[in-house]
Order: structure tokens, then sequence, then C-alpha cells
């Protein structure tokens, strides 16, 4: 119903969000004041409401007619560009510039990045919705978070008898009411309550749950800071058209990956000037080519590609092929890479 009349209202010429019934006085969210009701079964939206104090969100639980704003919208493309245009006047002109300048990239598209950078760094909300008078609101109560914090996360997540939220390699001894996700090492907390202890594939955060609504603040030391800044830009998985690679471990002259490769897909026939690679089968059935001879490689098996060898490794069976590789060499940079020929055209 909620999107039927969000249709129905953003085709009115209407840029419509979806408004969520209150449940809690959350001072993490931002809020609507909902103003009269339109033809369409939406309302006008009188106005919006930063982040709140607990008070405040006290007082707009208690007086109603107040929605948490999702930041879900729903509008037509030639009523928000119209509407950009005339509040966001840089952002237009940074993005149709961007559009018109990009270029291929796989089978992505990549704007251009000069144009893209000139962009104002601005919200939807900030640019256009608390400046138009064409905002719609649909009030809905459908169950919603935008789990911008750690402790909506812990909210959502099935909790055991002490009021613990944990996944992944994980050991809780006298905790309580804590959040704990390991994606890699095995974590063992002991003698807490109301943390998070979240371990990612490249970093470890430790913190307070009542305080995670801060962590951008963190996010913005982290990459002002030389030393940590990568850690904010790359993330440890990448994805290819042929399925991705993910970085284990990286060191002096080697670096560990675990690629895979999804059913039919092959990389690119390439070759490496700097680096030798070995390549380990730990789960299907690989087809490697190297120089003039292909050869299968199947679970616990490996092989070896010497420096300045032309290779391409391709997955012919029915499951997602995954293998360790090994890089040594002096120079272990994804650019140092000779394709020679490419099933998605990046030779």
């Amino acid at each position: 119903g909620a999107i039927r009349i969000a249709r129905e209202t953003a085709l009115a010429g209407k840029l419509v969000t979806f408004g969520i019934t209150p449940t809690e006085p959350a001072t993490g969210y931002g809020y609507i004041e909902i103003g009269e009701a339109l033809e369409t079964g939406a309302c006008k939206v009188r106005r919006f409401v930063e982040k709140p104090a607990l008070a405040e969100a006290e007082h707009m639980l208690a007086a109603g007619g107040f929605a948490w704003n999702s930041g879900i919208f729903m509008f037509t493309a030639g009523q928000v560009l119209k509407e950009m245009a005339a509040f966001a006047p840089e952002v237009d002109r940074a993005a149709r510039a961007a559009v018109a300048k990009a270029s291929g990239d796989l089978d992505f598209t990549r704007l251009d990045a000069e144009a893209f950078s000139a962009s104002p760094d601005i919200s939807v909300d900030y640019a256009i919705m608390e400046k138009t008078a064409n905002a719609a609101v649909v009030p809905s109560s459908f169950t919603w978070s935008d789990l911008g914090s750690w402790d909506a996360v812990w909210k959502l997540g099935t909790r055991d008898a002490a009021g613990n939220v944990a996944t992944g390699k994980a050991t809780l001894v006298n905790t309580k009411n804590s959040l704990v996700m390991s994606r890699t090492s095995h974590l063992a907390v002991q003698g807490l309550d109301g943390v998070a202890v979240i371990a990612s594939e490249d970093a470890v955060y430790v913190g307070r749950l009542d305080d995670s609504q801060n962590v951008g603040a963190l996010v913005k030391q982290l990459a002002a800071a030389r030393a940590t800044a990568a850690l904010t830009e790359t993330h440890p998985t990448s994805y290819r058209p042929w399925g991705g690679y993910t970085s284990v471990l990286n060191g002096d002259r080697f670096q560990v990956k675990r690629l895979f490769v999804s059913p039919g897909k092959k990389l690119s026939l390439q070759k490496h000037h700097h680096r030798s690679e070995h390549w380990i089968c730990v789960k299907g059935t690989a087809e490697v080519t190297i120089g003039d001879e292909v050869r299968i490689v199947r679970e616990n098996e490996s092989v070896y590609i010497p420096q300045g060898e032309v290779h391409r490794l391709a997955n012919p069976g029915k499951i997602t092929l995954e293998m360790i590789e090994v890089q040594t060499g002096s120079y272990l940079g994804e650019d140092d890479i000779i394709r020679i020929t490419d099933e998605f055209g990046r030779s």
C-alpha cells in the first residue's frame, strides 16, 4: 500500500520519502513533521528535523504527527533533475559533466573522476528535499532500520540469554548486552557489558554500543592519517566480471589472495613483468593456461606461473572455483598486468 501511494504521488510531480512510524524516541534518526494530506493518500512534509536530543525525541513521540526519515525516496527522474537544477546547480553541472565524459571499463561505466569530484559533498536531503515545495511523505509501518550504527545491528540481531549477538568465530565469557562479529580471527571477549567488537578482514573495531553513533568521526580520523587512510578507501574484497578476489596477507615481496571465479567464467590471458604466482585449488576445478599448455587443476593441486609467462585461469565447472594465489616479486601492484586477450573488452 505504501509503495502504491508513493508511486501515485511521485507521478503527480512530488518527491516522496517513506516516513517510518516511530516505536521509540530514537536519537540516531532524522524526523519528519507530517503536514496536510494529499489526494493520493500521502502527506505534505511540514519540515525535516535533524537528529534530536533525547528530550526532543521524547516530545515528538508523545505529540504524534512525526515520522522517522527513512532516507528511502521515490520520484521520477525528470522531476528530481528539475529540482536539482533549481536547488543544487553545482551538483547538477558536475553530474552531467561526469556522465558526458564517462568511459567504459570492463562491464562498468566509469564516471569522469575530475568532473565528479567537482560536485559539492551534500546529501539529497540537504540539497533538495529540505528546500523543495514538492516534498511529500508516505507514513509507513513496515519494519525498518537504517543500520547506521552497531547499536542498530545489535537491536535487530538474535540475542542470547545474556543479551549478546555473536556471528562468526567468537567465544563470550561473562559478557552481556554486546555485539561480537568476526570475519577473520577468533574473538574471545571476557567480562564486558554493552560493547561492540567487530573484526573485518583488515581492521578491528572496539567501542561501547551506546557510543556507536559517533563511529563516523572515528572513520574521518582514520581517513585523515596517511598510515590508516587506505582502510577507508579500499575494501579487502574486489569484484570483477568473472568473480573477484580477497586480500588475505601482504608482506615484503609477497602477498596472498583468495580468488573466486564464477562457473563458466575466465580471466584475461595475461602476463606480469615483476611477479610470479603460485595457484592452489581449494574448491572446484580450474582450467589453467600457461604458455601453450592447458591443464586441469583439481582440489588440493597447485600450479606455478613463472614471471613474464602468458597465463589464464578459467572455471569450466558448475560451482564457484576458489583458488589461493601467492604472488612473489619486486612489484605486486594490480597495474602490473599485460592483457593479451580478454572477453570483457580490457585488452
